[in-house]
């Protein structure tokens, strides 16, 4: 049973700049279909930025997100990492690492909030000259 989510490695950063966040993770793994990072700026609701398949890696990216943010998993740690380069204004937040034991059809449901279980507290980016 998965016990918890911890994220790390944000900050403040400038136009332009680049992230790393990290998403650890505590207990058993092996039920966890799905994992992916989502951000929620205030006033905003919560947005899917990364998402990837443990079943067959398949990834997801917002539209926002494609050519700009990188995701990736170490399978024998259970973590996983958002690299964010070029980054804007518009990408301030804070970011969540979630999990989902649940099974659906990722292009269509993989970066949907609600699709999944168990979350991270949140660590914020901020990107500001």
């Amino acid at each position: 049973q998965v016990q918890g989510l911890v994220e790390s490695g944000g900050g403040s950063v400038q136009p332009g700049g680049s992230l790393g966040l990290f998403c650890t993770v505590s207990g058993y793994t092996s039920d966890i279909i799905y994992m992916g990072w989502f951000r929620q700026a205030p006033g905003s609701e919560r947005e899917g930025v990364a998402s990837i398949s443990l079943f067959n890696g398949a990834k997801f990216y917002a539209d926002s997100a494609k050519g700009r943010f990188t995701l990736s998993r170490d399978n024998t740690e259970g973590s996983m990492y958002l690299q964010m380069s070029s980054l804007k204004p518009e990408d301030t937040a804070t970011y969540y690492c979630a999990a989902t034991t649940r099974r659906f059809v990722g292009i269509l449901y993989a970066l949907q909030p609600d699709m999944y279980t168990l979350w991270g507290q949140g660590t914020q980016v901020t990107v500001s000259s």
